[in-house]
Protein backbone atom coordinates (compact mmCIF):
# COMPACT_ATOMS: atom_id res chain seq x y z
CA UNK A 1 0.00 0.00 0.00
CA UNK A 2 2.67 2.60 0.97
CA UNK A 3 4.74 1.59 -2.62
CA UNK A 4 1.32 2.23 -4.39
CA UNK A 5 0.78 5.90 -2.27
CA UNK A 6 4.62 6.71 -3.47
CA UNK A 7 3.89 5.99 -6.85
CA UNK A 8 0.69 7.92 -7.08
CA UNK A 9 2.64 10.67 -5.39
CA UNK A 10 5.04 10.61 -8.35
CA UNK A 11 2.44 10.33 -11.05
CA UNK A 12 0.66 13.97 -9.49
CA UNK A 13 4.14 15.21 -9.12
CA UNK A 14 5.32 14.44 -12.26
CA UNK A 15 1.86 15.96 -13.76
CA UNK A 16 1.87 18.93 -12.23
CA UNK A 17 5.86 19.75 -13.50
CA UNK A 18 5.06 18.88 -17.20
CA UNK A 19 1.67 21.26 -16.58
CA UNK A 20 4.28 23.67 -15.78
CA UNK A 21 6.85 24.06 -18.63
CA UNK A 22 5.48 26.70 -20.92
CA UNK A 23 6.87 28.56 -24.00
CA UNK A 24 8.68 30.99 -21.55
CA UNK A 25 10.97 27.85 -20.62
CA UNK A 26 12.48 26.89 -23.81
CA UNK A 27 15.50 27.60 -23.86
CA UNK A 28 17.18 26.49 -26.92
CA UNK A 29 16.41 24.79 -30.16
CA UNK A 30 18.71 22.47 -31.26
CA UNK A 31 19.10 20.42 -34.97
CA UNK A 32 21.53 17.81 -35.07
CA UNK A 33 24.97 19.14 -33.08
CA UNK A 34 23.77 22.75 -33.52
CA UNK A 35 22.03 24.52 -30.86
CA UNK A 36 20.85 28.07 -30.82
CA UNK A 37 19.73 30.09 -28.20
CA UNK A 38 15.90 31.44 -28.05
CA UNK A 39 13.72 34.97 -27.91
CA UNK A 40 10.22 33.13 -27.43
CA UNK A 41 6.92 34.96 -28.81
CA UNK A 42 4.71 33.17 -27.60
CA UNK A 43 1.76 36.08 -26.80
CA UNK A 44 0.04 38.39 -29.95
CA UNK A 45 1.94 41.63 -29.41
CA UNK A 46 5.03 39.56 -29.10
CA UNK A 47 4.46 37.58 -32.38
CA UNK A 48 3.35 41.35 -34.07
CA UNK A 49 6.72 42.41 -32.95
CA UNK A 50 8.72 39.69 -34.30
CA UNK A 51 12.17 40.97 -35.41
CA UNK A 52 10.83 44.27 -36.65
CA UNK A 53 13.13 47.20 -36.50
CA UNK A 54 16.20 45.68 -36.07
CA UNK A 55 19.18 45.75 -37.78
CA UNK A 56 20.39 42.65 -37.25
CA UNK A 57 20.00 39.18 -35.53
CA UNK A 58 23.04 37.04 -33.73
CA UNK A 59 24.20 34.09 -35.28
CA UNK A 60 23.76 32.46 -32.06
CA UNK A 61 20.16 32.76 -32.01
CA UNK A 62 16.90 32.26 -33.32
CA UNK A 63 13.39 33.41 -32.52
CA UNK A 64 10.37 30.74 -31.79
CA UNK A 65 6.65 32.14 -32.42
CA UNK A 66 4.67 30.00 -30.11
CA UNK A 67 0.89 29.61 -31.35
CA UNK A 68 -1.78 28.04 -29.03
CA UNK A 69 -2.95 25.60 -31.65
CA UNK A 70 -1.64 24.10 -34.74
CA UNK A 71 -2.86 26.23 -37.83
CA UNK A 72 -1.82 27.79 -41.50
CA UNK A 73 0.35 31.21 -39.79
CA UNK A 74 1.11 33.77 -42.30
CA UNK A 75 4.60 35.76 -42.09
CA UNK A 76 5.20 38.90 -43.94
CA UNK A 77 8.53 40.49 -43.13
CA UNK A 78 7.34 44.16 -42.68
CA UNK A 79 10.49 46.36 -41.42
CA UNK A 80 13.09 43.41 -41.08
CA UNK A 81 16.68 44.68 -42.86
CA UNK A 82 17.76 41.24 -43.16
CA UNK A 83 17.48 37.61 -45.14
CA UNK A 84 15.93 34.86 -42.86
CA UNK A 85 15.37 31.36 -42.58
CA UNK A 86 11.56 30.89 -42.17
CA UNK A 87 10.52 26.56 -40.87
CA UNK A 88 7.15 26.08 -39.06
CA UNK A 89 6.90 23.31 -37.04
CA UNK A 90 4.08 21.38 -36.09
CA UNK A 91 3.40 20.37 -32.34
CA UNK A 92 5.79 17.19 -32.37
CA UNK A 93 8.62 19.45 -33.61
CA UNK A 94 9.02 18.31 -37.16
CA UNK A 95 9.69 20.56 -40.16
CA UNK A 96 6.49 20.95 -42.34
CA UNK A 97 7.44 23.79 -44.39
CA UNK A 98 10.25 25.53 -45.25
CA UNK A 99 10.87 29.59 -46.50
CA UNK A 100 14.66 30.24 -47.41
CA UNK A 101 16.48 33.77 -46.96
CA UNK A 102 13.78 36.47 -46.66
CA UNK A 103 15.14 39.90 -47.18
CA UNK A 104 11.66 41.62 -48.57
CA UNK A 105 8.21 42.52 -47.43
CA UNK A 106 6.06 39.88 -49.15
CA UNK A 107 3.72 37.02 -47.46
CA UNK A 108 4.30 33.85 -47.11
CA UNK A 109 1.93 31.16 -46.67
CA UNK A 110 2.32 27.56 -45.43
CA UNK A 111 1.19 25.11 -47.09
CA UNK A 112 0.94 23.14 -43.72
CA UNK A 113 -0.61 23.46 -40.47
CA UNK A 114 2.20 24.17 -37.79
CA UNK A 115 2.33 24.67 -33.75
CA UNK A 116 5.93 26.70 -33.88
CA UNK A 117 7.23 28.99 -36.28
CA UNK A 118 11.41 29.19 -36.17
CA UNK A 119 13.16 32.39 -37.74
CA UNK A 120 16.35 31.94 -38.00
CA UNK A 121 19.75 33.70 -39.95
CA UNK A 122 19.72 32.11 -43.41
CA UNK A 123 21.94 29.25 -44.14
CA UNK A 124 22.64 27.98 -40.54
CA UNK A 125 20.72 25.01 -40.87
CA UNK A 126 20.64 22.15 -43.74
CA UNK A 127 17.35 20.89 -42.80
CA UNK A 128 14.83 19.65 -44.93
CA UNK A 129 11.03 19.17 -44.89
CA UNK A 130 10.18 15.84 -42.46
CA UNK A 131 13.57 16.87 -40.24
CA UNK A 132 13.26 16.81 -36.61
CA UNK A 133 14.00 19.62 -33.89
CA UNK A 134 14.65 19.40 -30.22
CA UNK A 135 13.69 22.22 -27.41
CA UNK A 136 15.91 22.00 -24.45
CA UNK A 137 14.60 23.86 -21.54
Amino acid sequence: MKKLTLVVLLIIFLFFLFMSIDSRTIRQVCFKDQCFSLEIADTPELRKQGLMNRESFPENKAMLFVFEKPGLYAFHMKNVSFPLDIVWLNKNKEIVFIHKALPEEKNIIPDSKAKYVLEINPGLLKMSVGDKLEFRY
